[in-house]
């Protein structure tokens, strides 16, 4: 496990210890990649057991971080970074679930050519996948769960914040169920540095690490991705999100204040509402309506004119969480419009009894996720797959898009043979 001294957190020493952690895993990544359905499936399954029997552990390390953080940190940052038993019990349902997924078939299709050869089209791991998150300690087991299932390993590397967690959890958790399945523990492996250059030494090594997913905030997310294509490396970028509900002209009140509230119930989330789009023709109704809601739940609305950019993700404003923009539309294709030119892409709703509004919204969104009548707090990897997710990903190029799961961490491979 790759422990630096604080005293010795030279960034020479965390590129290197990053280095041997690439190399440790990519050497243990071809026993993963052969290990058979049986021992991932138990491997899971001690994951999730080991997370029950071993909570009082998870939740001391866990109190330690929030401890420490709670004092500098805003309390939507605190609540990401705090786990519970209901928390705990939650990932471990998760994580038998994945364990009951079917395998990704590794052969996609046989063609035949007209000149007498077999083509098989494949899927292979990756081989080794880095992750570089922000302060949540439930991150951890997720990617190392998707990792696994995926037959890759893996280098991880958290905040600072949730540092004392996300060892316990690799630790007690994640190592031992690994082992105890009969598979290399050293094929999962976490950065045990809280210098930041850690991030960066992630994505310097295409020959040991090629791909990393990079979780967190959108200015450090996209340094990082430059970062990593000047080096080779490339990336699945969680950066930037913002949930987006439109309040169409046919919007049922009632459903409105609902969708409101089921959309704000955790507000440190990138799929939370971060922009409400209220139609022009009703705006002065319906305004009232959204106000008293956000004002009920404690959310202060931001109101036109604007001094901020309209798509202004208040998750990730330290200490401004409790906002939301407001803003007119004047029909579903512009609320549409707004939402694909100043939002990350991330998910947008409309609330509406009118089919054909509906499907004008939901035609001229171009994000990962569009909603009718629905939060877009569904908007998540176990919610909409029933696997837990490593991050949701906007990229607007070809390649996984929304909630990236374990399915997605393969590479296509042709194998051509005569008939």
């Amino acid at each position: 496990m790759s422990t630096i001294d604080p005293r010795e957190e030279t960034p020479e020493a965390v590129y290197a210890a990053v280095a041997a952690a690439g190399r440790a895993a990519k050497a243990a990544s071809e026993s993963i990649r052969t290990a058979d359905h049986k021992a991932v499936t138990h491997a899971l399954e001690l994951i999730a057991r080991n997370l029950r029997r071993e909570g009082d552990a998870i939740l001391e390390a866990n109190r330690r971080d929030v401890d420490n953080a709670s004092a500098k940190s805003s309390e939507a940052f605190v609540d990401r970074l705090r786990l519970d038993e209901a928390r705990l019990e939650k990932i471990a349902t998760q994580i038998l679930t994945l364990a009951s997924c079917d395998e990704v078939e590794p052969v996609v299709g046989v063609t035949t050519l007209a000149s007498g050869v077999r083509v098989e089209e494949r899927r292979r791991p990756v081989g080794v996948i880095g992750a570089n998150y922000e302060a949540r300690p439930n991150v951890t087991v997720d990617v190392a769960s998707q990792l696994l299932k995926s037959r890759n390993a893996g280098v991880l590397r958290t905040g600072s914040a949730a540092l004392g967690s996300a060892s316990v959890l690799l630790d007690v958790v994640i190592r031992p169920g690994y082992a105890e399945a009969g598979l290399d523990p050293e094929a999962i492996q976490l950065i045990r540095s809280a210098d930041r250059e850690g991030a960066r030494a992630c994505c310097s090594f295409p020959d040991l690490i090629p791909l990393v997913i990079l979780r967190g905030s959108g200015p450090t997310t996209a340094e990082l991705a430059r970062h990593a294509a000047g080096r080779g490396v490339r990336t699945l970028a969680h950066a930037d999100g913002g949930g987006v509900l439109y309040l169409d002209r046919a919007a049922d009140t009632d459903l409105a204040r609902h969708l409101i509230r089921r959309s704000l119930d955790r507000l440190g989330v990138c799929n939370r509402l971060n922009l409400l789009l209220v139609d022009q023709a009703r705006w002065d109704d319906l305004v009232p309506v959204a106000i008293g809601e956000l004002e009920s739940l404690g959310i202060e609305p931001s109101l036109p004119p604007h001094d901020h950019p309209l798509g202004h993700e208040w998750a990730l404003d330290d200490g401004r969480e409790g906002r939301v923009t407001l803003a007119p539309a004047t029909d579903p294709e512009h609320a549409a419009r707004i939402a694909n030119e100043h939002t990350s892409g991330l998910a947008a709703g409309i609330v509406t009894t009118d089919a054909a509004a509906a499907h004008a919204f939901l035609e001229a969104y171009a994000g990962t996720g569009a909603f009718w009548n629905v939060t877009t707090r569904l908007l998540d990897g176990f919610e909409l797959t029933g696997a837990p997710e490593t991050g949701i990903n906007v990229d607007r190029v070809p390649g996984p898009r929304g909630p990236v799961t374990f399915r997605d961490l393969y590479v296509r491979q042709y194998v051509v043979t005569p008939a």
